[in-house]
């Protein structure tokens, strides 16, 4: 194992692991995933079956974009292999896949008309990086729902999957979960917001395109928000990053 994948392994598991923790997750559904660094045709994924507060960098499988099993002793579970397969084959510039169900940006799915609104500094990270696909079809069990999921990105960043759940993809682990953690602020911030059934103070359209310019030059803050999760593992879980 190169240093680069022991690396993306430990990233992918600290993801994981703090997704739990943040209430990002749900049960043991869900997947992560991250393209095997240098590589276009295999990514990492969380395996089928475990808790993500279990799992550890052994768990994590490598599969290839045809579904084969490359290395790992776990299974992935159907739904991981067609949504995220077919996002890392339609997009080589996302590196990272999260899909998840947390309930803020969830629950906006499920409600009309399911947009982000601009009532929050959070928000503005945001602006001009959302895609939105309307239709609920079931499960993910075939590669043609994967792929019309890949196609609602267009060039997006973050899909907001109707009455579902939301992807985020992004050039590495750290990004992506930076995004993931701060998209769910962002709705939280809005649902609450709707609930006191006042008015929201939207910000103007200017104003939220420079704050949205002044997030992506703060990026490499995201790095150090990443760094500290694994500094936090290390501390509090000394055996998280087991790869035996």
């Amino acid at each position: 194992m190169t240093d680069a994948i022991h690396q993306a392994k430990l990233d992918l598991t600290c993801a994981l692991r703090w997704a739990a923790r943040q209430g990002l997750h749900e049960g043991v559904c869900n997947h992560f995933s991250a393209a095997v660094p240098g590589r276009d045709d295999r990514f990492l994924i969380n395996p089928q079956g475990l808790h993500w507060l279990e799992v550890t960098p052994a768990d994590i499988v490598t599969v290839d974009i045809d579904g084969n099993l490359i290395e790992g002793r776990h299974r992935v579970e159907p739904t991981a292999f067609y949504i995220h397969s077919r996002i890392h084959r339609a997009k080589p510039s996302a590196r990272c896949v999260l899909h998840t169900h947390m309930p803020y940006a969830t629950t906006l799915t499920g409600i009309l008309p399911g947009r982000l609104e601009w009532v929050s500094q959070q928000s503005t990270k945001f602006y001009g990086r959302v895609a939105y696909e309307d239709a609920y079809n079931g499960l993910a069990m075939d590669p043609a729902e994967g792929d019309r999921m890949a196609a609602a990105f267009q060039e997006a960043d973050i899909l907001f999957l109707a009455n579902h759940g939301v992807i985020v993809c992004g050039e590495s682990v750290a990004l992506a979960y930076d995004d993931l953690y701060y998209l769910e602020r962002a709705c939280m911030l809005q649902v609450l917001g709707r609930g006191t059934g006042l008015p929201p103070r939207l910000i103007p359209r200017e104003i939220v395109e420079l704050t949205a310019q002044q997030m992506q030059q703060d990026r490499p803050q995201a790095l150090l928000h990443f760094a500290a999760l694994h500094r936090l593992l290390d501390r509090e879980e000394p055996g998280w990053a087991s790869f035996s």
